[in-house]
């Protein structure tokens, strides 16, 4: 799609939404309902075209995928009609007699750019919240999985009218003349890079913005923690996708009373879950593309490799691979590993920890596994991270009851369910005044008496 048919697109969803079509939560539950009609008759499509981009079984797929998108849909259903209705507030004294209420907007033409690791899920569930909110939505999924981007766009196409929801696909060329245009919201998923440019382009037009990006997310593992169960969970959501999850555990930071113990349980849960031969394992997923596969290998220490390190670039397969003796000058912990590579560090003391991560950029997620429940009081109240788990990983991001998203460096704003819809609405503050008494102290001449008057009710 070229320059100008992008911004034909944008005015015609202007104009659609500029028409008032969306403003009842009919309407949006209408458009909901056949996303969610449309999801279920392509279930199988859908898992293949995941699986051909990133090697994922149909079950992950629906775990992580189609299954949280139809969630998130579900309780978009039961709870809409609660999020439309406007909320009454308190009115102060001296506004007597007035109702006060804050009513939730729509922003009006939204673009959503979605990354590459969880092709549909993340182009979807911002989506859900988007039309949940009542916006006119432009898709852009990512060119680096063209089969699950190129069927978003079949299926949208016949699901939407393009005035309502359309869906570009393409490279930078397509990404650089879609931010060009004014958009009343942009929600971009992605690297801390491109989030960057996404903002600097908002900032011409004062676009609001939603960044869901990543970072480097620790993984503290307590010397109380139970290890044969830390393991089992770490390994889960470290080697989920291939590591290519922007929540999954980038690094291990242990006491060093555990280190060892630990990892051999590491080693023991990997040859659980994925098999003594992991590159031939159909549950297990293929790295995006060449690029990704080269930079990932040359962030792996032959000589601090303890289990794994195997690869092949035929199928772009990296083996789940424990780095031990690593440090912070080791190219694994100069960025973002995004790649089934986990480095284990210690720490002194968990003072040093909490230290250690502060000074550095926030990250998205924070794991802790211990269990002293005073430890677990100290690390959330001191550390500061976008979300995260007690003795677990990632499924912090699994439900719609709490917003997911990140802090500082590692994006800005949330999303999910009321939060979600929060995100794509803009809550007008209102006070409707009645007729029928006009108290005289506020306009002028402004008189003595008025004035202590206006001294008890405003302190």
């Amino acid at each position: 799609m070229n320059e100008a048919e992008i911004k034909q697109l944008v005015t015609r969803q202007r104009q659609y939404f500029l028409s008032g079509a969306l403003l009842s939560p009919d309407a949006r539950l209408n458009g909901l309902r056949k996303l969610k009609s449309l999801i279920k008759a392509n279930e199988s499509q859908i898992h293949q075209a995941i699986k051909e981009d990133l090697g994922k079984s149909s079950f992950e797929s629906y775990m992580c995928e189609t299954g949280l998108t139809l969630s998130e849909i579900t309780y978009m259903e039961r709870h809409l009609r609660s999020f439309f209705r406007e909320k009454r507030v308190l009115t102060p004294l001296a506004q007597f007699h007035s109702r006060s209420f804050r009513k939730p907007s729509p922003y009006g033409v939204v673009l959503i750019m979605s990354p590459w690791n969880y092709p549909f899920l993340l182009t979807m569930e911002p989506l859900v919240d988007a039309l949940a909110a009542g916006n006119t939505v432009i898709l852009k999924p990512s060119a680096y999985s063209p089969c699950t981007s190129a069927l978003i766009e079949k299926l949208i196409s016949q699901c939407f009218d393009p005035a309502h929801v359309a869906v570009v696909t393409g490279g930078r060329s397509e990404n650089t003349c879609l931010l060009n245009e004014h958009f009343d919201y942009i929600f971009f998923t992605g690297s801390q890079a491109v989030g960057r440019q996404v903002m600097k382009k908002a900032a011409e037009h004062l676009t609001p913005v939603t960044l869901e990006l990543g970072g480097k997310s620790p993984c503290i593992v307590e010397k109380t923690a139970n290890l044969k169960l830390a393991a089992k969970r770490i390994v889960f959501g470290k080697f989920l996708n291939c590591g290519q999850t922007c929540v999954a555990p980038d690094y291990i930071l242990c006491d060093p009373s555990v280190r060892e113990p630990l990892i051999e349980e590491l080693k023991k849960q990997i040859c659980r879950q994925y098999g003594s031969a992991p590159l031939t394992s159909s549950g297990y997923g293929k790295i995006i593309n060449e690029k990704h596969f080269n930079r990932v290998c040359g962030l792996i220490d032959s000589a601090k490799t303890v289990c794994g390190g195997g690869s092949d670039p035929k199928t772009l397969k990296i083996e789940p691979t424990i780095l031990d003796a690593v440090t912070w000058e080791d190219p694994c912990m100069q960025e973002e590993i995004f790649g089934p590579v986990l480095p284990v560090l210690t720490y002194a003391s968990l003072e040093d920890a909490i230290q250690t991560i502060n000074l550095r950029a926030h990250p998205l997620a924070l794991y802790l596994f211990t269990a002293d429940k005073s430890v677990v009081r100290k690390v959330t109240a001191r550390c500061s991270f976008g979300g995260g788990c007690i003795n677990d990983t990632i499924i912090h991001l699994a439900t719609s009851e709490m917003g997911f998203g990140g802090f500082g460096e590692s994006g800005m704003g949330a999303y999910h369910g009321k939060a979600g819809f929060d995100t794509f609405s803009h809550y007008k503050s209102i006070v409707d005044k009645k007729t029928w008494m006009d108290l005289p102290m506020r306009y002028q001449p402004y008189q003595e008496f008025y004035g202590k008057l206006i001294r008890m009710f405003l302190r």
